[in-house]
């Protein structure tokens, strides 16, 4: 698995917390060794042992949503160029970054009662803590929606977490690459960050 050992984090809540925080994922799936990608919010279930998403059915990836087959998803967390002017110490240019891989088996949902509340959820998680927007079980533009995408869940997870954050560095070092990718990155994600680096600090 790369990158190595000591950019690798083994702290599966702090992996699921980028999910729940970078929720527009990268779904990775291939068919007939052709491969497919797509930018599509991805929602981790309350119980944290799903993904749940919806796919365009004009997207040529939905054929690939077979249950049974492997797929991939990539929640990609905040990311920024570090310069050697930010370290104590002579260093070279880097690019430091929170990455999170999930892979799973892929099952289709068709039902379209759970179509509609995984869309009623789906709304409630992106909405947040201070919701403007609540989608209800009756609306009507549901049911027209429901011919045009393709529900799905992804289960059986496998979590990787890839954060590159100087942690071959110094303390020092490592700290002040902290705060140059704080200051890069926008401040809903700064509690996000200082997580995350409780892990290697």
């Amino acid at each position: 698995m790369y990158p190595p050992p000591h950019h690798q984090s083994e702290r599966l809540e702090h992996m699921r917390a980028v999910a729940r925080a970078c929720p527009l994922a990268v779904l990775l799936t291939a068919k007939e060794n052709v491969p497919y990608a797509t930018h599509l919010p991805v929602m981790l279930a309350q119980e944290e042992k799903r993904l749940i998403a919806h796919i365009d059915r004009q997207n040529p990836q939905c054929d690939t949503i077979i249950r049974g087959a492997a797929a991939t998803v990539i929640f990609k967390g905040p990311d920024t160029y570090i310069s050697p002017s930010v370290y104590d110490t002579s260093q070279l240019p880097t690019w430091n970054y929170i990455i999170v891989h999930v892979s799973g088996v892929l099952t289709p949902i068709d039902d379209p009662d759970l179509v509609k509340t995984s869309m009623v959820e789906m709304t409630a998680f992106l909405e947040g803590n201070d919701p403007k927007f609540q989608l209800s079980i009756d609306d009507v533009r549901m049911e027209r929606l429901l011919p045009y995408i393709q529900t799905f869940e992804i289960t059986d997870l496998q979590w990787e977490g890839k954060f590159k954050l100087s942690q071959d560095k110094s303390i020092t070092d490592m700290q002040r690459a902290k705060e140059a990718l704080l200051k890069e990155t926008k401040a809903s994600w700064h509690e996000l960050i200082h997580r995350v680096y409780t892990e290697f600090m």
